[in-house]
């Protein structure tokens, strides 16, 4: 990924608060720790406030260049963001650049394996949303997850690893001893082993009004780029999890009051002790228990929420400028192909998952059983949310890189025809 260029120089953008555009360059930038301003424009007409070019976008640069509606791989590209691939044949290719994939990127580069990781937004995945960590082994003061991701990153390039952004997989083939991995401009990516570590996407809450007004006044995971623009505003939070308890601990440092909805009858049922305890000390936080939310309205942007009882089904609006959705999430594995087995809800088989009865299938290649960590395609592998019964935790994920990339070491060395020693 390199290091960004304007670092020490705070990126300019200028545009309409309401516009999902805007909020996915100001998440972008937030996730991939690059420092930015933002100034909210509002242009006036006679009739609705707004004209229809409010919706403009403009990203100012310290060099004096500018880019007007930008996607974000331009914006990547201006920053200096690697976007491109060096080769077209590595050892590895990781697909997913969250916490399992970064962490097998750095076990395979230290051992001298050609390894690039594909991510199709910031690296960092799931984990550069956080506001903050505290339960990451060796930071016992703690961390925000954006920090965190670019150690991460960092130290994986150290090693030698390229680490791609804004790029997205869509296809995985198989040619003779090569995995083909293909990404979105159609570039294909050759490799002895390809490692998924995809990750989980956001589970999307599609009650009436919602979809339309996400990145207007509906987020998701978004509390780090959007906290500032919450200030002396009551605004909710839907879900009772680590994420949007992290989340509800950031927002009440600048928002008037955050409303907590939580489905379940309380918070011990789905959220770490440490964390309940903070917010039960934070005066502004207050916690709905079995509620949810089943309608949003707004014109341009969220104007009111409908919560509903899950108990009685009684309903109640109440006026809402920003919802922040934490109700778990999905795989999203359908690129995939069929030669990779996945259970009914999309999550990636390997091992003993994978394995009948403990013996191999009739469809497995190889004398030899499955690594751990190996998926139904001998040389592809699997870690992290994506894997079928993984933990869902950041340690967890990390640990699952680190182990994919020792079954991948030993894949290259006895399957790939790669000698003894691999460092070069």
């Amino acid at each position: 990924m390199t290091q960004p260029r304007f670092i020490d120089g705070s990126v300019r953008l200028i545009g309409d608060r309401w516009s999902p555009k805007l909020h996915e360059l100001k998440d972008f930038l937030a996730r991939s720790r690059v420092p930015y301003r933002w100034a909210d424009v509002e242009k006036k007409d006679g009739s609705n406030g707004r004209e229809s070019g409010a919706q403009s976008i403009t990203v100012k640069f310290p060099d004096g260049s500018a880019l007007e509606d930008p996607d974000i791989r331009a914006v990547a590209e201006k920053l200096g963001l690697d976007t491109e691939p060096e080769a077209r044949h590595y050892d590895v290719v990781i697909v997913g650049g969250g916490p399992a994939g970064l962490s097998a990127a750095i076990n395979c580069a230290s051992e001298g394996l050609r390894v690039v990781v594909v991510e199709q937004g910031a690296a960092g995945g799931q984990a550069s949303y956080s506001a903050f960590i505290e339960n990451y082994p060796g930071f016992p003061e703690g961390l925000s997850g954006g920090e965190l991701s670019k150690r991460t990153v960092d130290q994986a390039e150290r090693f030698g690893a390229e680490v791609l952004v804004t790029r997205r997989a869509t296809g995985l083939s198989m040619s003779g001893d090569s995995r083909i991995v293909t990404i979105d401009d159609g570039t294909q990516l050759a490799a002895h082993t390809v490692l998924i570590t995809v990750g989980v996407s956001f589970r999307w809450l599609e009650a009436p009004g919602c979809p339309s007004l996400v990145g207007a006044g509906i987020y998701y995971g978004a509390a780090t780029s959007e906290a500032s623009a919450c200030r002396d505003q009551d605004i909710y939070i839907l879900g009772g999890g680590n994420s949007a308890g992290q989340a509800a601990l950031l927002l009440a440092r600048y928002a008037r009051r955050v409303i907590i909805v939580a489905p379940d009858e309380s918070l011990e049922e789905s959220m770490s002790q440490y964390l309940i305890e903070r917010i039960d000390e934070m005066k502004n936080i207050t916690v709905r228990s079995h509620f949810t939310v089943t309608g949003a309205e707004g014109k341009e942007h969220l104007e009111r929420l409908t919560l509903e009882d899950v108990h009685t089904g009684a309903t109640e609006r109440v006026p809402a400028s920003s919802l922040f959705i934490f109700i778990g999430a999905t795989p999203q594995t359908d690129w995939l192909g069929p030669e990779l087995a996945r259970d009914e809800h999309g999550f990636v088989l390997s091992g003993y998952d994978y394995m009948e009865d403990c013996e191999r299938p009739a469809e497995w290649p190889l004398e030899r059983s499955p690594y751990g960590l190996e998926t139904s395609v001998p040389g592809v592998f699997v870690a992290g949310d994506v894997r079928k019964g993984s933990v869902k935790r950041l340690t967890a994920a990390a640990g699952e890189g680190a182990m994919a990339a020792s079954m991948i070491y030993e894949y290259c060395q006895q399957f790939a025809g790669i000698a003894w020693p691999l460092r070069r």
